[in-house]
């Protein structure tokens, strides 16, 4: 067949990684992204003249990224420095109720004891012992299997796991499995927060999604100078491979020749063929007709209603006072349930809501230099980017009130309109189309949920998905296994029709 052409679209995260790992098997890659830096949502924005990361802003799951980099024959460490946090998020509910969550089990365990009683500490032990039992259940049998089942799972978690599986009640929510482990309210708000992390109501979201207590507690880290390093250092790597980053230009259609991908039609009207084709779009924007109508039946349509969280952000350069803040902090609204009632019931932005604080030029000891300092604020915000932009008033709204609910936990701070950018969903529309402004693919509400996003094969053969609206879902290692997933279909297809065409007879048929 001579060297496969591989062309992938857009440079995120899963992009990144399968044109790293297949230019590292001899493919010839070409990667098309229509912004002028790779990352997708990993972005990095200026403001005030100073750079900030507007998306992820740690890593978990680090061994992944050590298996990609090996497998390219080097080592992370040698790409991107790293610091390992030690305290995960510092949390307030009032200017009393402050709260540290750690790394270490043990920590965390004695700082639950003396914020919520001794009782409390040793549930989260209990807690910390389910989350791992789940953890380890389904990091093989779901996590890194190309398209999981149900069956599959039973098939493959074996019998320990089963029993983890089930004495997580699978099939009840986040919330109620918290409401069994935590007497005080404010724990269960805390951990709740959980279903978040892939854009879904923890009142809907299911209980297996405490497991992310277990990944956290095997390690976070900071990369030096923002996660958007992590991007680069991907792209240099699949570049010094012999990949062929291309930023800038847009993909119009996928072509479909003899009923299989076979290159794409860019918008200015240059054509690229190719042996198998990546797609590292949301997969929405596939069913959607925006790669082409001949696509568009091959991928299964996003209902608004099944859309995940967005977030409305403010990037700032701002002075603060008052709270102690550390490198991450969250600030709880009130009432929980009436947040996640406004933003997927009535997609409105929440009267009261919960806000994450990312103080970028905090150290581990929560020390940062004097004078104004870098923030990403963060409200969760319904996916509506597709309707007419928030007016304003109602931006300006949201951004007192959460203001206001900071300062009622102690913390000031003076944002100059100068030195701040907003982004709402219809911003995030327009960055990733046919999303909504969704930042996860779609909602993991139900307990088949996880089980409905498609694999790294599409229906159409030749393409490929990866990103994360596609198995295993968002965050930013579960990403990168969606990337090495996609590799590891496309050279197995590959090698299939290979060897099928060498077996073929004269006046036989090939067959894979």
């Amino acid at each position: 067949m001579g060297t496969p052409r591989i062309l992938i679209i857009g440079a995120g995260i899963g992009g990144l990684v399968s044109a790293l790992l297949l230019a590292t098997r001899g493919c010839d890659v070409t990667v098309i992204e229509k912004a002028e830096a790779p990352g997708g949502k990993m972005r990095e924005v200026v403001v005030g003249g100073r750079r900030l990361d507007a998306g992820p802003t740690v890593m978990t799951m680090r061994w992944v990224f050590d298996k990609i980099f090996e497998e390219a024959g080097e080592t992370l460490d040698a790409h991107v420095a790293l610091t390992t946090a030690t305290v995960l998020a510092r949390h307030a509910w009032s200017e009393s109720e402050r709260f540290d969550l750690f790394a270490d089990r043990n920590a965390s365990a004695d700082a639950i004891a003396a914020f919520a009683g001794p009782n409390e500490g040793r549930n989260y032990l209990a807690f910390c012992d389910q989350a791992r039992g789940l953890h380890d259940a389904l990091k093989d049998s779901f996590m890194t299997r190309e398209r999981p089942s149900l069956l599959g799972l039973v098939q493959h978690a074996g019998l320990g796991g089963l029993r983890q599986l089930w004495g997580a009640s699978p099939f009840g929510t986040l919330w109620d499995a918290l409401g069994q482990s935590f007497q005080d309210p404010r724990l269960r708000q805390l951990f709740g927060r959980y279903a978040t992390y892939c854009g879904s109501s923890p009142f809907a979201a299911p209980a297996t999604l405490m497991l992310v207590a277990h990944v956290e507690q095997e390690g976070v880290w900071l990369v030096e100078g923002g996660m958007h390093q992590l991007a680069l250092a991907l792209a240099g790597l699949a570049k010094a491979k012999g990949a062929r980053l291309r930023y800038g230009e847009a993909v119009d259609e996928i072509l479909i020749e003899g009923g299989r991908a076979a290159g794409v039609r860019l918008a200015d009207g240059e054509t690229l063929r190719a042996d198998a084709v990546i797609s590292n779009a949301d997969v929405n924007a596939i069913a959607t007709g925006r790669f082409g109508r001949a696509a568009a039946p091959f991928a299964t349509p996003t209902k608004p209603a099944e859309r995940s969280l967005s977030a409305l952000t403010f990037a700032a350069f701002a002075q603060t006072g008052g709270f102690p803040l550390h490198r991450h902090n969250v600030f709880f609204s009130r009432d929980y349930a009436a947040e996640f009632e406004a933003i997927f019931r009535r997609g409105r932005l929440p009267d009261e809501p919960t806000i994450y604080v990312c103080a970028q030029d905090r150290d581990e000891a929560g020390a940062a230099p004097p004078g104004p300092e870098r923030l990403l604020v963060l409200v969760n915000a319904p996916p509506c980017g597709d309707r007419p932009a928030f007016p304003p008033e109602e931006m300006e709204t949201c951004l007192r009130r959460s203001l206001a609910r900071m300062a009622q936990c102690g913390l000031e701070i003076t944002l100059q309109r100068d030195t701040m950018l907003t982004t709402q969903a219809s911003d995030w529309e327009a960055l990733f189309p046919a999303t909504g402004g969704g930042l996860y693919g779609r909602s993991t509400h139900g307990a088949m949920a996880s089980f409905n996003r498609p694999g790294s094969r599409s229906r159409l053969p030749g393409l490929y998905l990866t990103g994360g609206s596609v198995h295993p879902g968002p965050g930013v290692p579960m990403v990168a296994l969606s990337g090495w997933l996609a590799t590891q279909s496309v050279v197995a297809d590959l090698a299939s029709t290979s060897r099928s065409r060498q077996a073929a007879m004269s006046g036989g048929m090939s067959t894979r």
